[in-house]
């Protein structure tokens, strides 16, 4: 498909480098905040930004990012406001950017005209947190129509054989969840996520990323040394909300995760 996801992970393999990938839901605390938040995410050296398009019943979310979909719905930010933020972004930066949804409200938009306007606002990939495998058929119909990678999840609980059926509906990346339940802070990170890892590698030729609960370098350092990325969502949500909302804030916080990027790159 070639997308900037695609590339990426393309020239982390040939650099034989980890990647990292930043999950902020848009419009916390403003578009505005959103948009320079993106751009300063690059500059520490985030690969890949995940956006989250908000919505009114998260289940696969926890506390922290429960709380910032519902501060970034009450501050306006629609599926529609969500495509005009990638679009101000895609005239500054070329970094990829996925989105991070559930299936509520694309089929409330209906799936060909949410495919269509977030591949035109820039885009490169989506990820449903509820839509099964046996469900995904003509949704994956339409992103591959609008060049939109599917990041397909699978969790430490999934089967083997689910686990193959799963690899074989994504593009882009498949992204492992490092535990059971939901997004949030965790102290350490289990065995089970490593297995998980393991077990998704021997399925798939696409990178495989781990995420859900890494906050801290030694988690990045861990989570790299097995996966070939590293997401950080609710540890860099809690950071930027826990800053001042100016500019000088949205730098310091960012210089923050240039931490957890930096334990990532030292892993070969």
């Amino acid at each position: 498909m070639n997308t900037r996801i695609d590339r990426t992970f393309a020239a982390l393999r040939e650099q034989g480098k980890k990647g990292f990938i930043a999950y902020i839901t848009a419009g916390d605390p403003s578009a505005e905040a959103t948009v320079d938040f993106v751009l300063r995410l690059e500059e520490v050296g985030v690969d890949i930004v995940e956006l989250g398009i908000p919505f009114s019943d998260p289940l696969a979310d926890g506390r922290v990012n429960q709380e910032s979909a519902a501060r970034a719905i009450e501050a306006g930010a629609t599926p529609s406001a969500v495509m005009e933020m990638v679009a101000r972004i895609r005239k500054r930066s070329q970094i990829p950017l996925m989105g991070y949804t559930y299936a509520n409200p694309v089929h409330a938009r209906g799936a060909n005209r949410f495919m269509k306007d977030a591949a035109e606002a820039g885009f490169d990939g989506l990820l449903l947190l509820d839509l099964p495998a046996e469900e995904s058929g003509p949704y994956l119909e339409v992103m591959k129509r609008h060049r939109l990678n599917h990041i397909a999840l699978v969790t430490p609980t999934t089967p083997d054989a689910r686990i193959a059926k799963i690899v074989r509906t994504a593009s882009g990346f498949v992204y492992c969840v490092s535990r059971e339940g939901v997004t949030g802070m965790q102290d350490r990170l289990s065995p089970a996520a490593l297995d998980l890892v393991r077990r998704t590698k021997s399925m798939t030729a696409l990178p495989v990323a781990l995420g859900f609960g890494i906050s801290t370098p030694e988690h990045a350092r861990t989570a790299a040394a097995a996966a070939d990325a590293v997401v950080v969502g609710s540890a860099i949500v809690n950071c930027l909300f826990q800053s001042p909302h100016t500019p000088a804030g949205r730098k310091e916080a960012a210089e923050w995760v240039g931490t957890l990027v930096r334990a990532v790159k030292e892993v070969r």
